[in-house]
């Protein structure tokens, strides 16, 4: 790890410190940037006096440009959009507050294909111009041949022309230099090498430099340019040819690079007539300025992606969607926990303005959550596509923030409780040991929730108490992971942005939790099950009758009880066989999936135990390889919950809970939970984009590959449906997804691989990954009308489930929860419609003005250095989960007054529209608008209409942002 972080400092440092010299030598040179995580290392920790008002200047000169401005390049497939808005406002925050610049184009050169969320958050966030290249090959060759890779896409299909963008695709050279010159068998245009760090050669010779620029081979290295550019210019509409200098891990020693292509742009410019060609140093937005200026008509595309990607017939780029399992998860529950803290900590500066805890020590916990949520988003991170020492980097980081935002969380409880005298509050995972304790939930939802938490016990006989002392609906089982403790399921009911404390105490004979029994059912091998005496055992709720097949222990079908449809339904596990040595064909490593052949059943045998009682039943399935088997290696865990006379139980009756236990797995396997159905779906799947909206993805038939190819991503949500009833599932982490045949939806859990691709082997990149993932799914079942209106709300609730503090009491009975609680009677401080999500609630803290002019004029006379960050502004989005005409009701158009949505927190004072990340008045933004068929005439698009007396109407899929000032802040 510190190898990782030493090298890509040293690396880093190198490129931004030799840059901004070179750049100073030479008034034509010119570079762009993108990530902001580095740049902002250099900038704190390397960059002088001196080479910082150098990067001032080349900013205002415009030769050194920041595209994209984000903390990272993000990956496009397997990212919620909550962390790409989160890491985006990061890095523009920085650059706004430092330089008072906002980055209005995109450089996505790296991501492993393109989702149509990217451009509707980029046109939000202000961007002119988005920039794109990994796409499938054929797909390219085909779009490069007829000129469409330039087009103005419309990725929302709400949103549609308000939120367009023009979009540039790469053509096949991608974003790298081509590297193959006639005259030397050295690669071309490389003049520093290839990057060796933290330990640079003493010498200055790297590996690989391309021959200088001499009198003798300069007119050699002209023409090769020339026949590059001349053979890209035909591939598109404009003479405005972008030609990518430099490439992965470039520019570490700039001076050699710029002093060579010098002699060679001069000497091509000077011959322009002989060679038909001028060319210059450019930005992005330089070369999207001259397109834009050709005033040429665009085609429009709709709300297609570009996903899933493939760069050869056998090399689908969908084993990503899954690999790192266990990162996948971390650093959703991480983005989750943020959510938390940022709305907690928000609510108590607000109400407690003279609060015991230290705010600026408040917020650089908060902060160190931002940064590692924000980098691990990254397009090798995510992903899974890094090596193991650098997934433990993500993981640390990761862990340390989420360990700062408890206890943030933790210590705000306390100071709300006077508690410091008489107990503690701890941020432990696990439970409740023999004293009285006490548990604490918040609910971090901006509407009630009734759901279940967990806790670990000691004893299988408890109670629970609320703040009033009155009985709460538990129930109390044998724990499936351990023999020493009991599960307690607590039926919490928690007011939106509010927490609630219970009381959990050993036996208190009245008031008992009821218990959960248990029947175990022999092992049974399903390979000889006898169809003909099939016995069928029920679990019903008030919304499903599940039925289990008594003769191979595997689910049978699920009737869902209003309608009294019923679906055949059952559930297996199986494993794509993969091949992992390159001399025998295509391989599968942490990027690609490429099986061998169909999927295999792993399981010849299944246990099943049912453990039930009042409030829920749990059926515990374990998959053994055989009949004698000594072990499993998957298990699932379903739940069916049961909720008593006057609670609201909707959500929770019509969710069916499934945990899985997934590995180790043997060498190259890949992990799938195949669902097979009696519904006719056509093999057609639906997968969500990013959390944001929803693809259909109908199943695609290839000449190679057609398994692999048909897996998506499902970041959130998937379903298959037929004409009356829709199976939905929700996940906690992302997943790879398909539908490999009618009826079915299968879901790639984890993948344990090792193969001798000599790339891989060197960056080790053969995703050995031994562990044991315990992956979430709810299910749902019903009709599309029912789906409908359940599904938004359900995956939020399984996005952001309560978070859960223990404290041990002693002495003193507890004072009443706060007032962040509001003394426990159910009014949240603030409720939203149902389809309506708050999406952001936090303070920032950034020093800049939102007053444009004044922050330019202070960064210009350098008031801009350092400051106390500023807690009176706080940030809040709202985001419509609805698409035009999805529901008859919940996709209309939402009117709010901020107001009174807001005065649970303090009476607002003043209220600001701005753009997506913050950085932009709504009223001063004015995007491109780029010429279509569809809109003949080319202008500035001005965004949506901004608040009057504190009142906004939110539209269909729009999410809007807001500065909200109160009073006394």
């Amino acid at each position: 790890w510190l190898f990782f972080q030493e090298s890509m400092h040293a690396y880093a440092a190198n490129v931004y410190t030799s840059v901004v010299e070179e750049l100073m030598k030479g008034k034509q040179r010119k570079f762009i940037a993108v990530e902001q995580e580095f740049f902002r290392l250099w900038w704190d920790g390397v960059a002088t006096d001196r080479q910082k008002q150098q990067v001032h200047q080349l900013l205002q000169e415009g030769r050194l440009e920041f595209v994209i401005g984000g903390q990272v390049m993000h990956d496009e497939a397997v990212t919620l959009i909550d962390d790409q808005i989160l890491q985006l406002t990061e890095g523009h925050g920085f650059l706004y507050e430092t330089f008072g610049i906002r980055p209005q184009f995109s450089w996505h050169v790296d991501p492993f294909g393109a989702s149509a969320t990217t451009p509707t958050l980029f046109a939000l966030a202000g961007f002119n111009a988005h920039l794109i290249s990994r796409i499938d090959y054929d797909l390219k060759a085909d779009m490069q041949k007829n000129k469409k890779l330039q087009f103005v896409w419309q990725g929302s299909p709400s949103l549609s022309e308000r939120q367009e963008i023009f979009t540039h695709v790469m053509d096949q050279y991608s974003y790298c230099t081509p590297s193959q010159i006639p005259f030397s068998n050295r690669s071309g245009f490389y003049w520093n090498g290839i990057a060796a760090f933290p330990d640079p050669p003493k010498d200055g010779v790297y590996p690989n430099m391309s021959l200088p620029v001499t009198d003798t081979n300069i007119h050699l290295y002209a023409q090769t340019m020339v026949a590059n550019i001349k053979e890209r210019a035909a591939w598109f509409q404009t003479s405005d040819v972008l030609w990518p200098w430099g490439c992965d891990k470039q520019f570490f020693n700039a001076s050699v690079q710029y002093s060579n292509m010098d002699l060679l742009l001069d000497y091509i410019n000077n011959h322009s007539d002989e060679f038909g060609v001028t060319v210059q140093y450019a930005t992005v937005g330089d070369y999207f300025k001259a397109v834009y200026r050709r005033n040429f008509t665009w085609e429009i595309r709709d709300s297609q992606d570009f996903l899933p990607y493939s760069t050869e017939p056998f090399q689908a780029w969908t084993g990503f969607y899954t690999s790192r399992s266990t990162l996948k998860g971390i650093a959703r529950r991480a983005s989750s926990l943020l959510y938390a803290g940022e709305s907690f900590f928000t609510q108590y500066v607000l109400k407690h303005p003279q609060s015991s805890i230290c705010k600026c020590g408040a917020l650089r916990q908060l902060q160190s959550l931002r940064w590692a949520v924000s980098e691990v988003q990254h397009h090798d991170g995510i992903t899974g596509t890094e090596s193991p020492k650098v997934k433990d980097m993500y993981m640390n980081n990761l862990m340390d923030g989420m360990f700062n935002v408890k206890k943030l969380m933790a210590s705000i409880i306390l100071d709300m409780n006077d508690a410091k005298k008489n107990g503690e509050v701890y941020m432990k995972d696990s439970g409740v040991s023999g004293v009285d304790q006490y548990v604490v939930v918040y609910n971090p939802l901006a509407w009630n929730i009734t759901t279940f938490v967990t806790v670990s016990v000691s004893h299988l006989e408890m109670s629970v108490l609320d703040e009033l002392g009155h009985s709460v609906p538990a129930q109390v089982q044998s724990s499936a992971e351990s023999h020493a403790t009991y599960d307690l399921y607590i039926l919490v009911e928690i007011s939106g942005l509010s927490y609630r404390k219970y009381k959990v105490k050993p036996l208190n004979s009245n008031q008992s939790a009821f218990i959960g029994k248990s029947v175990k059912y022999k092992r049974k091998d399903i390979t000889r099950a006898d169809q003909q005496s099939r016995q069928l055992l029920p679990v019903v709720n008030n919304c499903y009758q599940v039925l289990f097949d008594q003769s191979t222990n595997l689910m049978h079908s699920i009737t869902e009880r209003e309608t009294n449809r019923t679906v055949w339904l059952t559930q297996e596990f199986l494993e794509y066989h993969v091949n992992g040595d390159v001399m025998k064909g295509p391989i599968s490593d942490n990027y690609l999936f490429a099986p061998n052949a169909s999927a295999v059943p792993v399981s010849k045998a299944v246990e099943l135990e049912v453990v039930s009682g009042k409030l829920m039943t749990e059926i515990r399935q374990y998959f053994y390889s055989n009949i004698t088997s000594q072990d499993y290696i998957y298990a699932v865990y379903t739940r069916m919950y049961t909720v008593p006379e006057g609670y609201n139980g909707n959500l929770l009756c019509h969710r069916i809970e499934q945990e899985y236990s997934v590995g180790p797995l043997e060498f190259n396997r890949e992990a799938v939970l195949r669902t097979s159905t009696n519904l006719k779906t056509g093999q057609l799947l639906y997968t969500d984009s990013n959390g944001y909206q929803i693809q259909k993805r109908p199943f695609k038939a290839y000449e190679n590959n057609t398994v692999a190819r048909n897996y998506y991503p499902m970041v959130q949500t998937a379903y298959i449906e037929d004409d009356t009833t829709r199976l939905m599932l929700f996940a906690e982490r992302a997943h790879g997804v398909s539908s490999q045949g009618n009826g079915q939806v299968e879901v790639m859990l984890h993948r344990r691989l090792w193969n001798n691709l000599q790339w891989d082997l060197n960056y080790n990149l053969t995703l050995n990954d031994s562990s044991v993932v315990r992956p979430v799914i709810w299910l749902i079942l019903g009709t599309k009308a029912v789906t409908n209106i359940l599904y938004r709300t359900s995956g939020l609730a399984l996005e952001h489930r309560p978070v859960v503090f223990f404290g041990a009491l002693s002495g003193d009975k507890p004072k009443v929860p706060g007032q962040l609680q509001q003394n426990s009677v159910h009014s949240s401080p603030v409720t939203i419609p149902p389809n309506l999500h708050l999406q952001t609630l936090s303070i920032p803290g950034w020093r800049y003005s939102s007053n444009h002019a004044k922050q330019v004029r202070s960064i210009h006379v350098g008031k801009q250095k350092e400051g106390d960050a500023d807690f009176s502004r706080v940030l809040l989005r709202i985001r419509h989960l609805y698409e035009v005409g999805e529901d008859p009701v919940l996709s209309q158009p939402v009117m709010v007054n901020l107001k009174s949505l807001l005065k649970g927190l303090g009476l607002v004072t003043a209220v600001e529209e701005r753009s997506l990340t913050g950085t932009w008045d709504v009223n001063t933004l004015k995007r491109w608008k780029w010429k279509t068929a569809q809109y003949p005439s080319k202008g500035f698009s001005n965004s949506t209409k901004t608040a009057e007396n504190f009142t906004v109407t939110v539209h269909p899929k729009e999410i809007r942002t807001f500065f909200v000032y109160f009073q006394g802040q």
